[in-house]
């Protein structure tokens, strides 16, 4: 701790008397001398911790009012990223990290505007402001907010030289070919960045239970399945290494094709695929309902005489996934609610 300084009074008034110089004269030095003495330290106590602690080191702190001074190293994409403990002000334009950020409470103080989900923010928290879109920050916005953290995924990657000249960006993108992994790291180390370790491990707690619920029905041999994204009058199909993979990875449904192309937007497929594939599972998503666009549905669209013949629709065995599953695919909510909704269909399967 610094030495403390004496306050410079006059001193003039205290010495009108001869007597009063001597003793006070004394006791001006016996203070002095006690306020130098060797006892005070300036520097750090022998055993205190300098080096930074990781994501996987670091204890539980106070929700980001205000920025700690501890740090932490977060890995991220572009590797391990020194951070500041609960950065606040906190801009987020991925909404997979958006949805475990509101089941752990974190507050948000800005987001993309005109977003779809309803849990993506934590309703106990300030509502934020807008910042852009997920795909265009606004940047006179950020300027204006000197946020001290962004946290960025896949589809405002691109951004991230950009975002970064503003305040240190993370690029904390899932990692599509290994889902549950991926967002099993991210969950773990948002809780760590944020002091909420405890939390983030009950909420993987939430998920791999129900996994395991899901997995022993999935697992009793009921089927090969066939991932399908309806997009208007669009088709196509997705297999183990995409973001939907975790059905045949983790949830071990066998894949009705296992030589479907790996790519980004799927493989184009048509009503002769599906057919011709015969899966006893479909699992499908409708890409147009979940970003809000007018038009044919995609339960519409597969009621198709070809569509027909396989076992999975003759069985009534179609599976509707989230939008959730296309928009914030790896999120808190996105897994509990497609694993919840393939639990309940299998478990009523014939």
């Amino acid at each position: 701790m610094p030495t403390p300084l004496l306050s410079s009074r006059s001193t003039a008034s205290f010495f009108k008397r001869p007597l009063l110089t001597a003793a006070m004269t004394v006791l001006l030095a016996t203070v002095v001398a006690g306020c130098s003495s060797p006892e005070s330290n300036d520097s750090e106590p022998a055993d205190a911790k300098t080096e930074n602690p990781t994501a996987d080191e670091s204890q539980n702190v106070a929700s980001n009012d205000a920025v700690s001074a501890e740090k932490i190293m977060v890995n991220t994409v572009k590797g391990d990223v020194e951070l500041a403990m609960n950065p606040s002000p906190l801009v987020v334009y991925d909404m997979t990290l958006m949805q475990d950020l509101a089941a752990l409470d974190v507050a948000v103080d800005g987001m993309p505007g005109g977003l779809l989900l309803k849990n993506l923010h934590s309703e106990t928290q300030p509502d934020p402001k807008s910042v852009g879109t997920v795909f265009e920050p606004d940047l006179e916005a950020l300027n204006a907010m000197q946020p001290q953290a962004i946290l960025v995924g896949s589809r405002m990657a691109e951004k991230y030289d950009e975002l970064s000249s503003i305040a240190p960006t993370l690029d904390m993108s899932i990692d599509t070919a290994n889902i549950y992994e991926s967002s099993k790291q991210r969950l773990h180390d948002l809780g760590a960045l944020f002091g909420k370790s405890d939390q983030a491990a009950k909420l993987q707690q939430n998920i791999d239970g129900l996994i395991t619920e899901t997995k022993s029905l999935t697992e009793e041999n009921k089927g090969t399945g066939l991932v399908v994204m309806v997009n208007g009058n669009k088709m196509s199909a997705y297999g183990d290494k995409s973001r939907y993979g975790f059905i045949h990875t983790v949830l071990g449904v066998p894949m009705s094709d296992d030589k479907i192309a790996d790519a980004p937007h799927g493989q184009p497929i048509s009503f002769e695929y599906i057919q011709k594939a015969n899966p006893d599972w479909l699992f499908v998503i409708d890409r147009s309902a979940a970003i809000g666009e007018d038009g044919i549905g995609a339960k519409a669209v597969l009621d198709n005489p070809l569509v027909a013949q396989t076992n999975a629709w003759s069985k009534q065995q179609v599976v509707y996934l989230s939008p959730d599953s296309y928009l914030a695919f790896g999120g808190y909510y996105q897994w509990m609610q497609d694993l919840t909704t393939i639990k309940d269909a299998f478990a009523s399967a014939k």
